[in-house]
């Protein structure tokens, strides 16, 4: 039979697989609000990071009572603490996806087409975040290690967006503000695949006991 401290552990998992779900959930419709240009799909995104605010309060303060009342030790402690920072990344992959639907507010869609690589860049980052709490539940170390490599597709598409929107606005075929918006959702959701390695990485952390240097640097 379960003791307390483990059904504590399982809630806590179930939690986290919440809030994956609610990052998903922003990412997708935040990438849905720049094809549409609609403030009602922004909206959803606002409400979905207020979602994801509340759940971050509510697990924080079940890992505080956990370390507090429980003392975890070894394995335990490393996967709490790797919850903690985890739970710090998801906050601000929501506020990345309301910042994407804010910008979606300004884009005049009769002026600009929204390139494909965008949409494709955000559900890469739904996958990684996916496979990331996933590989949490699971204590999947190769999981973690695989999410680490699809970064890299992100930082690509990335760089294929911001080349392709110069030679658009050098060839006076785009609008430098309209230009710079898009880039910056592009920017938005290649930060976006920086905090899901963060995850993947606090995910090795519980299970190797070792953090790598974090070598993804926010903007």
């Amino acid at each position: 039979m379960p003791t307390h401290f483990e059904r504590q552990l399982e809630e806590l998992h179930k939690h986290l697989i919440t809030l994956g779900n609610l990052c998903e959930k922003a990412i997708t419709l935040s990438a849905e609000s720049i094809q549409m240009q609609e403030q009602k799909t922004a909206k959803m995104v606002f409400e979905t990071d207020h979602e994801i605010e509340k759940k971050e309060r509510e697990l924080e303060s079940l890992c505080m009572h956990l370390l507090l009342h429980q003392q975890p030790v070894a394995g335990d402690l490393r996967e709490i603490s790797a919850a903690l920072g985890m739970i710090s990344d998801m906050e601000r992959i929501g506020d990345q996806a309301a910042d994407i639907a804010d910008l979606s507010l300004f884009i005049d869609k009769t002026k600009v087409r929204i390139p494909d690589t965008i949409s494709e860049m955000a559900q890469v980052t739904v996958d990684m975040v996916t496979e990331s709490v996933e590989a949490f539940v699971k204590s999947d170390l190769e999981l973690c290690r695989k999410v680490i490599r699809d970064d890299d597709r992100v930082d690509t598409a990335f760089n294929q967006v911001k080349e392709m929107l110069a030679d658009l606005i050098y060839k006076q075929n785009l609008d430098a503000k309209a230009g710079l918006d898009l880039l910056m959702t592009a920017k938005y959701i290649e930060r976006i695949g920086d905090h899901a390695v963060n995850i993947a990485e606090w995910v090795e952390y519980s299970i190797t006991g070792i953090h790598k240097n974090n070598e993804h640097q926010m903007g």
